[in-house]
């Protein structure tokens, strides 16, 4: 069976940046940092006192009060995102099948606000006091299934979780659908809110994160020989995935051709990347595969580019594997310079980015790149956004546990 096409239709976003993809994108372009010192709770007693809020996303002014206090931060951040991809897209405007919609969201923590909550509600009120809504809201599979209800989508219906390769696991799954006929149409991405006392601390005591605390919007330098850890981000990235002839059928405006997608694991350290990087290499080597894009065509890399010493350093040797003496003319940016490491959302904003870049002819910088790391010796965008043709790009996503995902997207030539 052949495989089908599958194009990228619609796009949405809550970032620290602003709620909208629009803003987002346009904030990532200007090199805006949205990282500040948290306001969620009181910080004094952490190592790390920084964050990438969605500090404007308030879920009331998007759901009736009844409703958001049944909904997690991830969750009600998914949906407002999903929202926003849904209606960009039209997907809904015209006739179509419900069962043959899906929905797929990845998260790495899911709904840990909750669960922080109610055991404090257990702690000093008793097993009785715990809310019904416990469960419903904690759960991974919330924002999926949420999704699904709200938009009365009876097709694939499941989460993904993958850590920080959670969002580029579920979209790859719902390109998969798509591929092999399963599904017309998938709402695919990645939502997560960690940034509780739980969350930062657990962080904090793993010496992951980032402790410039003074400097919060300097504190996400990826590739730079200064960095001292990532940033905890939070929100949510959705794309809507449509299959090709459907969606020229029907007059969408196709922004990119989500053409291949690659997934590898290292089977080396729980936390750690192995330092070969064989692992992303051969990730991103499938998923050309996958999408049959010679490698030369790649243009654009939106990297995995977390801010930790051996991360970046294994990143940039995988791609100089894949891609030998053309390496050096991709132009390489991370999306966590400014708002920080969203975790299993991460991918989600980087498959948004990815596409926005395929479809503008334009790529955002990389933030706080003042002294490149000698290990770290390519062409990651400094300084400002760069107009630039984008014939196809990829989108790396490294998650503790060894898990690699790469999403390869093209021009669409229909």
């Amino acid at each position: 069976m052949a495989k089908r096409r599958v194009v990228i239709t619609g796009v949405g976003a809550v970032t620290p940046l602003g709620v909208g993809t629009e803003l987002s994108f346009e904030r990532l372009l200007k090199g805006d940092s949205g990282v500040a010192r948290i306001t969620a709770f009181d910080p004094a007693l952490f190592a790390t006192q920084i964050a990438g809020e969605c500090r404007d996303f308030q879920p009331e002014q998007h759901f009736p009060r009844i409703e958001a206090k049944k909904l997690d931060r991830f969750t009600a951040f998914a949906l407002v995102a999903a929202k926003e991809a849904i209606e960009h897209s039209g997907v809904k405007n015209g006739p179509h099948d419900p069962t043959r919609i899906g929905v797929v969201i990845g998260s790495g923590i899911g709904g840990i606000n909750e669960l922080e909550a109610q055991d404090k509600v257990l702690a000093e009120r008793g097993p009785d006091r715990i809310s019904p809504f416990f469960i419903p809201k904690m759960m991974m599979n919330a924002a999926a299934g949420q999704i699904s209800i709200y938009h009365g989508f009876e097709g694939p219906n499941f989460a993904t979780a993958s850590a920080c390769a959670s969002a580029s696991h579920a979209i790859g799954m719902a390109l998969r659908q798509i591929q092999f006929d399963e599904a017309d149409v998938i709402v695919a991405g990645g939502s997560e809110a960690t940034v509780t006392p739980l969350a930062i601390g657990g962080f904090c005591s793993l010496k992951a994160m980032s402790r410039r605390n003074d400097d919060p919007a300097g504190a996400s330098r990826p590739f730079d020989k200064d960095r001292d850890g990532f940033v905890m981000g939070e929100g949510s990235a959705v794309l809507v995935l449509e299959e090709a002839e459907r969606a020229k059928k029907r007059g969408a405006r196709i922004l990119a051709e989500l053409a291949g997608f690659g997934t590898t694991a290292d089977a080396y350290h729980i936390t750690a990347p192995k330092e070969d990087g064989a692992g992303p290499t051969r990730a991103m080597q499938l998923a050309l595969r996958d999408g049959a894009i010679d490698p030369a065509t790649i243009d654009y890399v939106n990297a995995h580019g977390t801010s930790t010493e051996y991360n970046d350093i294994v990143e940039t040797l995988a791609l100089k594997n894949v891609f030998g003496d053309h390496a050096r003319k991709l132009a390489i940016s991370s999306s966590k310079s400014m708002i920080g490491h969203l975790l299993g959302a991460a991918g989600a904003v980087g498959a948004v980015v990815s596409a926005l870049s395929v479809a503008r002819g334009v790529v955002h910088p990389t933030r706080n790149l003042a002294a490149p790391d000698p290990k770290c010796n390519l062409d990651y965008v400094p300084g400002a956004a760069r107009e630039m043709r984008v014939r196809a790009a990829i989108c790396n996503a490294l998650g503790f546990g060894g898990h690699n995902a790469c999403l390869a997207f093209r021009a669409f030539a229909g």
